[in-house]
């Protein structure tokens, strides 16, 4: 791509977002979401390939489809209660029916159907866009919404922890992996929301930093498939022995940062009396785990090729910018210990 173009698209994808998050009436909001949408577009499609080509079509149709809801929805709540401000979001109707657009906008079950079809046709840095920036504008909206309804997203959370564990059961290509673990992350995010919006913009910051990593390190390794995987260490010895933690961080193991966002939200859920909703929550998470840890077995603990072609790569250096990696990958890691402090700051700062 001309990196003129370039410049602009990226330039129109940041400046949606921002509308978004900057914005206060419906309308204005939608506006963002649209263009952002538009820009990334010519991103997915930059690839001549039938595969992107197909996937850009599905986004491009899904998300219209999500963004005439939203504004049917807005629409209808200004008719009911003359009003366009997201703060003014009272009346129910509106306010369920905006609720479902936004979580097809990010992927949420039972909306999730074309998010890993879409993911496997982007290449990996479309796909880290797609898994990440794209999932801020939507979850602005949701935070800034005084009313929601409770059984909705208490049924949307626990449905896309358990599709996100199950769907990623069966799977070999690394990015619907990365699909469904998104669905089941945006589960988390979506069960907490109602009682403790802090604890949902933790979860989702923590959650773009863990994917960022993996995004990352399976472009710096070159790797598509689980089977690709059974060579990285002898690519990129030092990479395949991080990558380990990375997947068990995404997967929400002790004493990883990971762990961080579950063991909070299953605490705040206890509080709230939703005992049960939290175990099963609990038990989902197991689901993930088990297919991280195929993606971790791959990684890790089979046998590189020992043929004199398979060694040698390592040693040649590598032109890719690795800072970004080291940063998110420090942070993806680190950070349980600095729970307490992470949740003193949140509070100190009115979130």
């Amino acid at each position: 791509m001309n990196p003129l173009v370039l410049a602009v698209v990226l330039f129109a994808l940041v400046l949606g977002t921002t509308i978004t998050l900057a914005s206060s009436h419906w309308l204005i909001a939608w506006i963002g979401l649209e263009l952002n949408t538009l820009a990334i577009l010519p991103l997915m499609a930059q690839h001549p390939h039938p595969r992107a080509v197909e996937a850009t079509t599905k986004y491009f149709l899904t998300q219209a489809a999500a963004a005439a809801t939203l504004l049917f929805a807005a629409t209808t709540n200004a008719w009911i209660t003359g009003q366009w401000e997201i703060q003014q979001m009272v009346h129910p109707l509106p306010t369920t029916i905006i609720t479902l657009a936004l979580a097809m906008k990010v992927g949420l079950a039972p909306t999730h159907f074309w998010l890993p079809e879409v993911l496997q046709g982007l290449s990996l840095t479309t796909g880290l866009i797609l898994s990440t920036w794209q999932k801020l504008a939507p979850f602005a909206l949701l935070l800034q919404m005084p009313q929601h309804n409770p059984t909705l997203l208490v049924t949307m959370g626990i449905l896309s922890t358990l599709v996100g564990g199950w769907g990623g059961l069966n799977q070999t290509q690394l990015r619907k992996v990365l699909a469904y673990s998104s669905i089941a992350h945006l589960g988390w995010m979506i069960l907490v929301l109602q009682f403790s919006p802090s604890l949902t913009f933790l979860t989702l910051t923590l959650y773009i930093a863990m994917t960022f990593s993996a995004f990352t390190m399976f472009k710096m390794n070159a790797s598509t498939n689980i089977n690709s995987l059974t060579i990285s260490w002898a690519k990129t010895p030092a990479l395949a022995a991080i990558t380990p933690l990375i997947l068990l961080s995404l997967g929400g193991l002790p004493p990883l940062s990971g762990f961080m966002p579950k063991w909070l939200i299953i605490q705040e859920l206890t509080k709230q009396g939703l005992a049960l909703t939290a175990t099963v929550a609990a038990l989902s998470a197991l689901l993930s785990l088990y297919f991280y840890l195929r993606l971790t077995y791959a990684a890790a603990l089979t046998m590189p090729p020992n043929t004199p072609s398979g060694t040698p790569p390592w040693r040649l250096h590598t032109t890719q910018n690795t800072l970004p990696l080291a940063l998110m990958t420090a942070i993806t890691l680190m950070l349980l210990p600095l729970t307490p402090l992470i949740m003193a700051l949140f509070v100190s700062c009115g979130l």
